[in-house]
């Protein structure tokens, strides 16, 4: 019997110490899935940074978001990375749905056994075109999206492959862009699925001292951006094609 929309319960692993962001962050989760507030409960590693293994027992998903206030590459600044990658090792185990964003997606190559690299300049940012990878056509989340498809994207943080364990389903030519598990419900994408046009627009004025060089900067990337409904749906497709099959 196909579950209820309505019945569904997820985690979210939140990664951001900002109010503003937290709030902003859920709000786009829930909007994009379609699901309501009350199914989504949330983990914030800033609040919890020792994240317990059985986090995630009793969902029917993990998804894990975006950050600008930490750094995977920095374990010792932020210790919440290393239990973090241990909990995402429990889903792979158990086979729990996962959708990892951004951050995420960086946790998820170092719980794999990849590698993320750093680049201080000349980042990703902004809505970008994204390309497919020719597994994308028989992927449930891809399969439907434009070659290039536009997304969000604010990242200095990047994989330029994943491990052999995974399928390579979006990049740019900087980085990989998303990959599935093999024969796992584990998604994860370096952009932005939960992030829209408006959103980015508040987020990188938020966070523009730590991502732009100044108002002009800020503003010709802002000016620059586009909509981006067909990675927005990604969400909604991660539940119709996943967790209610």
């Amino acid at each position: 019997m196909q579950r209820e929309r309505g019945s569904l319960r997820v985690l979210l692993l939140q990664i951001r110490d900002g109010q503003q962001v937290r709030r902003e962050e859920l709000e786009s989760f829930a909007h994009y899935s379609g699901l309501s507030l009350r199914q989504i409960d949330v983990l914030n590693v800033f609040d919890q940074p020792d994240v317990p293994l059985n986090a995630a027992d009793g969902y029917d998903a993990l998804w894990v978001g975006g950050a600008s206030e930490a750094n995977v590459l920095e374990p010792q600044a932020y210790p919440f990375v290393t239990s973090c990658i241990s909990l995402l090792n429990v889903c792979l185990e158990r086979n729990l749905p996962v959708f990892a964003s951004c951050f995420g997606f960086q946790l998820a190559v170092l719980a794999l056994g990849g590698v993320i690299r750093h680049k201080e300049v000349d980042f990703e940012m902004g809505t970008l075109p994204i390309s497919l990878s020719l597994a994308a056509a028989e992927d449930p989340l891809f399969s439907h999206l434009n070659d290039p498809f536009y997304a969000v994207s604010v990242h200095k943080q990047f994989a330029d492959q994943v491990p052999d364990c995974c399928q390579v389903l979006a990049y740019t030519r900087q980085c990989v862009h998303a990959f599935r598990v093999w024969q796992k419900p584990f998604w994860a994408f370096q952009f932005h699925p939960e992030v829209d046009r408006r959103v980015l627009v508040e987020r990188l004025t938020y966070y523009q001292q730590k991502y732009t060089a100044g108002e002009g900067h800020l503003q010709s990337v802002l000016d620059a951006a586009v909509e981006t409904p067909q990675s927005n749906g990604l969400l909604s497709r991660f539940v119709d094609q996943v967790l209610l099959i």
